[in-house]
């Protein structure tokens, strides 16, 4: 399988409604913001997304809270995103899991091995 793409549209091809993503960086650094530009652009929705956090109103998965793309959450740190906590205490997620960075890093690797997620 190539792994280069020329493009944010085409490296996410075959994400589809109802997938599990986990998306790179720290905080709002290194997070894979064309991706998920392209996300928003193409209307993929009831993601499950696996991130350290939940980026801000306006960049990194505050773009996919926004245009409600995002039905459950794995997360270290909420930061403050306005539209995340008004989703979360309207029961909008189906399902929200904060958790440690030890501990989420530790979730993953117990389904790392039968684990057909995708990492942006």
């Amino acid at each position: 399988m190539n792994k280069v793409f020329f493009n944010a549209a085409e490296a996410i091809f075959d994400i589809a409604d109802n997938n599990i993503i986990m998306l790179g960086g720290f905080g709002l650094n290194g997070i894979p913001e064309n991706c998920i530009t392209a996300l928003v652009t193409k209307g993929i929705k009831n993601l499950t997304c696996i991130s350290n956090n939940a980026g801000v109103d306006d960049f990194g998965l505050g773009l996919l809270l926004k245009t409600k793309q995002i039905k459950k959450m794995m997360s270290s740190y909420v930061g403050e995103n306005a539209e995340f906590e008004r989703q979360l205490l309207s029961g909008e997620f189906q399902h929200f899991l904060l958790l440690p960075d030890m501990e989420l890093k530790l979730q993953l690797e117990k389904r790392k091995e039968n684990s057909t997620e995708r990492c942006i």
